[in-house]
Protein backbone atom coordinates (compact mmCIF):
# COMPACT_ATOMS: atom_id res chain seq x y z
CA UNK A 1 0.00 0.00 0.00
CA UNK A 2 1.14 3.46 -0.68
CA UNK A 3 1.56 5.95 2.09
CA UNK A 4 -1.46 7.92 0.80
CA UNK A 5 -3.65 4.79 0.83
CA UNK A 6 -2.62 3.97 4.41
CA UNK A 7 -3.41 7.50 5.55
CA UNK A 8 -6.72 7.48 3.71
CA UNK A 9 -7.63 4.12 5.23
CA UNK A 10 -6.70 5.36 8.71
CA UNK A 11 -8.82 8.48 8.19
CA UNK A 12 -11.81 6.44 7.02
CA UNK A 13 -11.56 4.01 9.95
CA UNK A 14 -11.35 6.93 12.40
CA UNK A 15 -14.35 8.61 10.75
CA UNK A 16 -16.41 5.41 10.95
CA UNK A 17 -15.50 4.85 14.60
CA UNK A 18 -16.37 8.44 15.52
CA UNK A 19 -19.63 8.29 13.58
CA UNK A 20 -20.59 5.05 15.32
CA UNK A 21 -19.65 6.26 18.81
CA UNK A 22 -22.91 8.13 19.49
CA UNK A 23 -24.88 5.03 18.47
CA UNK A 24 -22.95 2.98 21.01
CA UNK A 25 -23.97 5.43 23.73
CA UNK A 26 -27.42 6.07 22.29
CA UNK A 27 -30.21 7.23 24.51
CA UNK A 28 -32.35 4.68 26.25
CA UNK A 29 -35.95 4.19 25.22
CA UNK A 30 -38.92 3.82 27.56
CA UNK A 31 -41.72 1.69 26.09
CA UNK A 32 -45.19 2.21 27.56
CA UNK A 33 -48.78 1.16 27.02
CA UNK A 34 -52.12 1.37 28.84
CA UNK A 35 -54.80 -0.45 26.82
CA UNK A 36 -57.69 0.09 29.24
CA UNK A 37 -59.00 3.46 30.43
CA UNK A 38 -57.53 4.49 33.80
CA UNK A 39 -58.45 7.47 35.96
CA UNK A 40 -56.73 9.64 38.54
CA UNK A 41 -58.82 11.68 40.98
CA UNK A 42 -56.92 14.92 41.57
CA UNK A 43 -57.98 17.74 43.91
CA UNK A 44 -55.39 20.26 42.67
CA UNK A 45 -56.63 21.74 39.37
CA UNK A 46 -53.14 22.88 38.30
CA UNK A 47 -51.70 19.42 38.95
CA UNK A 48 -54.57 17.84 36.99
CA UNK A 49 -53.86 20.12 34.03
CA UNK A 50 -50.14 19.32 34.15
CA UNK A 51 -50.78 15.58 34.24
CA UNK A 52 -53.32 15.79 31.40
CA UNK A 53 -50.92 17.88 29.29
CA UNK A 54 -48.07 15.42 29.93
CA UNK A 55 -50.21 12.45 28.95
CA UNK A 56 -51.32 14.23 25.77
CA UNK A 57 -47.71 15.06 24.84
CA UNK A 58 -46.87 11.39 25.28
CA UNK A 59 -49.57 10.54 22.73
CA UNK A 60 -52.22 9.20 25.09
CA UNK A 61 -55.96 9.75 24.79
CA UNK A 62 -57.07 12.00 27.64
CA UNK A 63 -60.46 13.04 29.00
CA UNK A 64 -61.03 15.43 31.89
CA UNK A 65 -64.10 15.76 34.06
CA UNK A 66 -64.53 18.10 37.02
CA UNK A 67 -67.02 17.15 39.73
CA UNK A 68 -67.47 16.97 43.51
CA UNK A 69 -64.50 19.25 44.18
CA UNK A 70 -61.94 17.29 42.20
CA UNK A 71 -60.83 16.58 38.65
CA UNK A 72 -60.90 13.15 37.05
CA UNK A 73 -58.18 12.69 34.48
CA UNK A 74 -59.01 9.63 32.38
CA UNK A 75 -56.45 8.25 29.97
CA UNK A 76 -55.35 5.32 27.86
CA UNK A 77 -52.70 4.52 25.30
CA UNK A 78 -53.90 1.52 23.31
CA UNK A 79 -50.79 1.07 21.19
CA UNK A 80 -47.31 0.81 22.65
CA UNK A 81 -45.42 4.10 22.44
CA UNK A 82 -41.75 4.93 22.88
CA UNK A 83 -40.12 7.76 24.79
CA UNK A 84 -36.41 8.26 24.06
CA UNK A 85 -34.48 9.54 27.09
CA UNK A 86 -30.85 10.59 27.56
CA UNK A 87 -29.83 8.64 30.65
CA UNK A 88 -30.56 5.46 32.53
CA UNK A 89 -31.62 7.51 35.56
CA UNK A 90 -34.17 9.38 33.46
CA UNK A 91 -35.50 6.07 32.10
CA UNK A 92 -35.93 4.74 35.64
CA UNK A 93 -37.80 7.90 36.71
CA UNK A 94 -40.18 7.63 33.75
CA UNK A 95 -40.73 3.91 34.43
CA UNK A 96 -41.69 4.71 38.01
CA UNK A 97 -44.06 7.47 36.84
CA UNK A 98 -45.74 5.22 34.25
CA UNK A 99 -46.17 2.40 36.77
CA UNK A 100 -47.79 4.84 39.21
CA UNK A 101 -50.36 5.58 36.50
CA UNK A 102 -51.02 1.91 35.72
CA UNK A 103 -49.06 1.59 32.48
CA UNK A 104 -47.26 -1.50 31.26
CA UNK A 105 -43.70 -0.18 30.95
CA UNK A 106 -40.11 -1.23 30.36
CA UNK A 107 -37.00 0.37 28.91
CA UNK A 108 -34.27 -0.69 26.54
CA UNK A 109 -30.68 0.44 26.14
Amino acid sequence: MTRFTVLLLAFLVTAVVLAAAPAATAAEVVHFQCKEWKAKHIHDAKKAETIAATLKKLGCEVKQDEHNGHMDVKYRCEKEKQLPVKTHEEAVKWEKWFKEYGFKVYHTH
